[in-house]
């Protein structure tokens, strides 16, 4: 396949990876339940904003589209790759690539005036895609850092880091980690509020989540 036609192609899937990162599971929660979650609870579009304003079955839900696309696009990605016969740099690009961008149209819908989540479901859906190992790896750590931490940035930003390790480790020619560090500099903009909060003493902690304090 001629290089111009293949980086056409690349074009086409990232378009579609944004279109695809722009379905939200808040919004089918919104349609389903009548309530906007960007203008409820803690006006975040995310899985635990459904889960503590609408219920823990709205939160399952919203969790489970939102991770869902990410696999989606992993594979959706793959496919395109080989039917259009991409050799494995360029393959790794455009799947590394159409990942990155469906998490950004979560994180910034067109729909929600490029205001959306913070990306965490959709990115433990795209490591998942990659390969189910790397996954539960990217799980783990969120959960591990979150609890020793005792506040979700830091777990939800190793999921960053997991994904900027597979760029780096696992994906060949220098486009796959360019594209990570990029992301993983997305992830702590996004998260610049929290950081503040936590700078104020504000910040929701995990242990809270439990009706626990932690102790100093």
């Amino acid at each position: 396949m001629p290089e111009q036609l293949g980086w056409i192609w690349i074009m086409i899937a990232v378009t579609a990876g944004y279109l695809i990162g722009n379905i939200h599971g808040s919004t089918v929660a919104g349609w389903l339940s009548g309530v906007n979650l960007k203008e409820t609870g803690v006006k975040n579009a995310g899985a635990s904003n459904a889960a503590i304003v609408l219920g823990k079955k709205f939160g399952a839900l919203v969790a489970a589209i939102d991770i869902g696309k990410g696999v989606a696009a992993v594979l959706l990605a793959r496919w395109i790759s080989q039917a259009i016969g991409l050799g494995p740099e360029a393959g790794a690009l455009l799947v590394f690539s159409m990942s990155a961008l469906t998490i950004i149209g979560h994180n910034f819908p067109f729909h929600m005036r490029f205001n959306g989540g913070k990306g965490t479901a959709t990115v433990i859906g795209v490591l998942l895609g990659f390969d189910w190992k790397i996954g539960l790896v990217g799980l783990a750590l969120l959960i591990v850092i979150s609890l020793v931490t005792d506040f979700l940035v830091f777990g939800v930003l190793m999921l960053y880091v997991t994904f900027t390790a597979t760029a780096v480790f696992l994906a060949p020619g220098i486009g796959p980690d360019l594209i990570a560090v990029g992301l993983f500099g997305m992830a702590v903009w996004k998260h610049l509020e929290n950081f503040r909060r936590m700078r104020a003493g504000e910040e929701n902690r995990v242990s809270s989540v439990f009706g626990k304090k932690k102790t100093a």
